[in-house]
């Protein structure tokens, strides 16, 4: 009891930990891991480890190979959970970029790898290539904190995000098949035959086809469950977590080892489908994945044994680290996007942030004992240099990634997203147009009608209780600099300025007018408000209602700026909106009592509502 319940208390305070010094959790989970595990032997009385997590005869959490069942179960919800996250949006204009690395990069780092490792430590082939098989993936548990502490261009961070999670399943099916070539190569029954290659590509045929099939119609049949209201309420989440594991195991036993491809397939389905409840599955789906990687980190890496970190002590393990990062990391990434818009220096960063995570330590721990216990040659170096490369690589990219992307300049000069509480029917005018102006604008409510409507626009809307969400761990909102808090709620309103300003708004942060401030005009906070002094949230509807096209006003040499939104504010039905520099596009967003804007010719003023007979540009929406 007390090893359980201390797995569980120090992976939380690792977590805590880890989020105070800003880095990422798999650090100060392994550094515990191995603290409590094999370093522990060196100072306690009997030579034992602080925590053993297989059973030794006298001490231990799990019995025999329960360990790694564990570890495969709890993998595969991690990995729905980051599938969870995939958004098509994310991946316009760099899709091909991430197909490129998902495969060609794989290859390079599974054939370089293999021979890094082959001609620079020495071990056979196969185990050279179950080493470099586990490695091509880089994990989205490490990658995730990287991004939501950088402030990076949005096509690097897409590509990174995409590249952690797609890339899971593929590194671990190539870890798989390499397994299957050993086991198979050391069986009497197969070995030296040749059979080995048919298998190995039926295997890979079947594996492919099962996981996308079974995954895709799981999702909707999950979707049809919930919209047909038969599942309550309060067992929405606990129901889900028992689907993606029956799931999971289903598919794992219809075809071995398609579990994780499976999960992550139905994960991204789930996340980019209509489906009732979906953010509080979300929302669940990452407090589960929290927990089981402090556990699963905490419990493999006290898994080692000190004789497999002596090994480690040899120089030429160093070289093959460095030969890893500095020469096979580039070159898959170079060869990946030779072709793609992508500048160098943004190449340059995505070769230097390669992390592995949980899936690479994982399926090593477990691959690595099961082929240890059958006298495989080499096979006691497997968990310890993937282990080796995963803490090496956290630790470099979580300490330098900052330093190289402000170095390379990947980073955003000027936040200038555009983030918007409230997708009612004004809110969803005022983003397309925005949006249709090159502008990245993100809609935020709770109404999931209102979210729907707003993505049949073609806008990037996301379901989001502010009062409960972290909104400041979304990597999507990682260029987002100003904010515009439009529901009709003044409270839900004053709270998202509050809570969401410092992420949010450095460029501006802005709400509409309440009531009481309509009514009693001196009380109005100039800095705040959005528009003018009679704009409430009611007439803002009215007049989306009754006019719904966004006008330009393109301003001449003679116009001023500040006259015509006076004029406009003497016209029932118009609403000012916002400035937009002629030159670089840029909005200024109107402040309601503000008479001082400074503007040039070939400026633009937007307006909502009935065209004006002045020389205008109208944009229907």
């Amino acid at each position: 009891m007390l090893e359980l319940a201390g797995v569980i208390i120090l992976g939380i305070f690792a977590q805590w930990f880890a989020w105070r010094i800003k880095v990422p959790a798999i650090l100060p989970l392994l550094l515990t891991g191995l603290l409590v595990g094999p370093l522990s032997t060196l100072w306690t009385a009997d030579g034992m480890k602080l925590l053993d997590p297989v059973w030794n005869g006298t001490n231990g959490l799990f019995a025999g190979d329960h360990l790694f069942h564990f570890v495969e179960l709890a993998i595969g919800l991690i990995l729905f959970e980051g599938g969870m996250s995939l958004k098509r949006d994310e991946i316009r204009g760099v899709g091909p970029t991430i197909i490129n690395l998902i495969t060609l990069g794989s290859f390079v780092t599974f054939v370089g790898g293999g021979l890094l490792v082959r001609f620079i430590i020495g071990l056979p082939w196969d185990i050279s290539f179950l080493i470099s098989g586990l490695i091509i993936v880089t994990g989205p548990t490490v990658i995730g904190p990287i991004l939501r502490n950088l402030n990076l261009k949005r096509n690097v961070s897409a590509v990174l995000k995409w590249e952690g999670i797609l890339i899971d399943p593929i590194g671990a099916l190539v870890a798989v098949l390499v397994y299957e070539f050993i086991h198979l190569s050391h069986n009497p029954d197969f070995g030296g035959n040749g059979l080995f290659t048919g298998l190995a590509l039926k295997q890979f045929l079947m594996i492919g086809l099962e996981g996308t099939s079974l995954g895709f119609f799981s999702a909707h049949g999950l979707k049809l469950l919930l919209k047909r209201n038969l599942i309550p309420h309060y067992l929405l989440t606990v129901f889900t977590l028992g689907f993606v594991l029956a799931v999971f195991v289903g598919s794992h036993y219809l075809v071995a080892d398609s579990g994780l491809l499976t999960v992550v397939v139905l994960g991204m389905v789930i996340g980019n489908i209509d489906m009732p409840h979906k953010n509080e599955i979300a929302y669940f789906g990452e407090s589960i994945s929290i927990l089981l990687i402090a556990i699963l980190f905490i419990l493999l890496s006290a898994n080692i044994n000190m004789s497999e970190l002596e090994l480690l002590l040899d120089w030429k393990v160093g070289i093959l680290f460095a030969a890893i990062i500095l020469v096979l990391r580039p070159l898959g990434v170079f060869l990946s996007t030779r072709s793609s818009t992508m500048q160098t220096r943004e190449k340059l960063f995505i070769s230097w942030v390669g992390p592995r995570g949980i899936v690479a330590a994982g399926i090593a721990s477990l691959f690595g004992s099961k082929l240890v216990s059958e006298g495989v040659a080499g096979a006691e170096y497997i968990t310890p240099i993937v282990f080796m490369i995963v803490l090496g690589t956290v630790v470099l990219n979580a300490t330098t990634a900052g330093l190289v992307a402000k170095g390379l300049g990947v980073l955003l000069t000027k936040s200038n997203g555009i983030l918007i509480v409230g997708a009612h029917r004004a809110s969803r005018l005022i983003a397309k147009y925005l949006n249709d102006n090159d502008a990245h604008v993100i809609l935020v409510d709770s109404n999931v009608s209102n979210i729907e409507r707003s993505i049949e626009l073609g806008l990037e809307a996301y379901e989001t209780n502010i009062y409960s969400d972290d909104m400041s761990n979304k990597s999507e909102l990682n260029d987002v600099g100003y904010l515009l808090a439009m529901t009709g709620s003044a409270e839900v309103n004053e709270h998202a300025l509050n809570t969401l300003s410092k992420d949010f708004g450095e460029n501006g942060a802005h709400r509409l007018i309440s009531i009481n401030e309509l009514q009693n005009p001196q009380t109005i906070n100039t800095e705040e408000c959005l528009f003018s002094e009679k704009d409430d949230f009611i007439n803002l509807l009215e007049v989306a209602r009754d006019y719904p096209t966004i006008n330009e006003i393109v301003l001449g040499e003679e116009d001023n700026v500040n006259e015509l939104i006076s004029k406009i504010l003497d016209i029932e039905k118009c609403i000012p909106l916002f400035v937009k520099n002629g030159e670089t596009n840029e909005f200024k967003f109107i402040r309601a009592g503000e008479r001082d804007i400074e503007s040039k010719a070939g400026d633009v003023l937007v307006y909502m509502g009935k065209e004006l007979n002045l020389q205008n540009e109208k944009m229907p929406v």
